[in-house]
């Protein structure tokens, strides 16, 4: 019957995966507000998008009953953006949905409407997630959008100036405006956390 998206979860990207599997254009991308929309006189109610959303933002009403309970448990949900995070900052990704390529490095970060903090990570900089810091732990107190890169030659970091992975890039409105470089293990945790504060407060 119609769709909804809880917006409190949702990263609004343009990559948005409803957005490629919709097959009628139900969910698109509206240009003009910068943010995934829905036209639900188009929707014909097959749930490609509800299973496309790696996060759980999209959802699918059968009925009006069901949309309105979605409805209740949407305007419920304390949740934001940042509690879905249990990735560790230098460790082994987890969630796919984090995980960002150098083809949509413009669309997700550059042309995102909130700030973007990116990882850049290799195989070389990996650690033990035993030792490694939630990513949570870092950015849940803001309202950002978290995500992951691996870099696999040096015409990136040539060009953000960065000499050790993994580090941390902030974005706003697509402009470089903070930069932390190098590992953190959990000892360190508060070191991080402060370096995090001071660019993003």
């Amino acid at each position: 019957m119609s769709v909804l998206i809880n917006f409190k979860i949702c990263d609004n990207s343009k990559d948005c995966n409803g957005i490629k599997v919709c097959p009628v254009g139900a969910i698109f991308w509206d240009e003009k507000r910068k943010t995934v929309a829905v036209n639900n006189k188009k929707c014909i109610s097959c749930g490609m998008c509800e299973k496309s959303c790696l996060i759980g933002a999209i959802r699918v009403a059968k009925n009006e009953k069901e949309y309105k309970k979605i409805e209740e448990e949407i305007k419920k949900d304390p949740r934001k953006t940042s509690d879905l995070f249990i990735d560790r900052y230098g460790a082994q990704p987890i969630v796919l949905a984090f995980l960002c390529t150098k083809e949509d490095f413009n669309i997700r970060v550059l042309e995102a409407t909130k700030m973007v903090v990116v990882e850049l990570f290799n195989n070389d900089s990996m650690e033990c997630l035993l030792h490694s810091i939630p990513i949570k732990e870092l950015v849940s107190d803001y309202n950002v959008s978290y995500k992951r890169m691996e870099i696999q030659d040096n015409d990136f970091l040539k060009k953000y100036k960065i000499k050790t992975l993994p580090s941390l890039l902030f974005f706003k409105n697509g402009i470089l405006v903070g930069k932390i470089e190098g590992y953190y293990d959990i000892k360190r945790k508060k070191e991080l956390k402060e370096k995090v504060d001071k660019v993003l407060a």
